[in-house]
């Protein structure tokens, strides 16, 4: 994280470099320029530029040699306009945000246009019933095994435990006492 003094002169080095660019630089190679950030080292020693341009390659090839060659020119100035005790090295990088966002819109468009052909395509039918909701139970129902889940006739008490615990499970067999 930059400190606010790091980020304050940071924008100062963008007015400065985009006013000179605009008003100072009369060379042809330039294209037409935008300086979109400017990124500083904490110690101040090096400045990082990002920009871009406007039309394809030449503008952008002959735009580079440009501020390669104004390179001096404009850390003259920064250096006069700042009045700080160290002036940053320049260095100046195509800024490739705006092609990636580009891009990053192109297919969104395509996604959201194969979104409406498949909604276009599947009608107003459900896949499920017309109405996917529960509805809440009403108290009149015709649910009397509703609580017992274990498939034994059984009259309440415990699922899975016989409502007789002590009948033998052959019948057949008379209780003559102890053996």
């Amino acid at each position: 994280m930059t400190s606010p003094r790091v980020r304050k002169i940071a924008d100062r080095i963008q007015v400065i470099v985009a006013e000179m660019l605009e008003r100072r630089i009369k060379d042809p190679r330039l294209g037409f320029v935008t300086i979109t950030d400017v990124r500083l080292t904490g110690d101040g020693q090096q400045a990082s530029i990002f920009y871009t341009v406007l039309g394809g390659e030449e503008e952008m090839a002959g735009t580079a040699v440009a501020l390669e060659s104004a390179k001096g020119i404009l850390r003259s100035e920064v250096a006069k306009q700042l009045g700080t005790r160290i002036v940053p090295t320049l260095s100046f990088f195509h800024d490739a945000l705006p092609d990636e966002a580009r891009a990053l819109e192109e297919v969104l468009a395509r996604a959201k246009a194969l979104d409406e052909a498949v909604a276009a395509a599947r009608g107003s039918a459900y896949a499920g019933e017309e109405d996917p909701y529960k509805k809440p139970r009403v108290i009149g129902e015709d649910d009397e095994d509703e609580g017992d889940d274990d498939g034994d006739d059984d009259e309440g008490g415990e699922p899975g435990v016989d409502a007789e615990p002590d009948a033998a499970p052959d019948d057949t067999a008379e209780d003559d006492g102890p053996r």
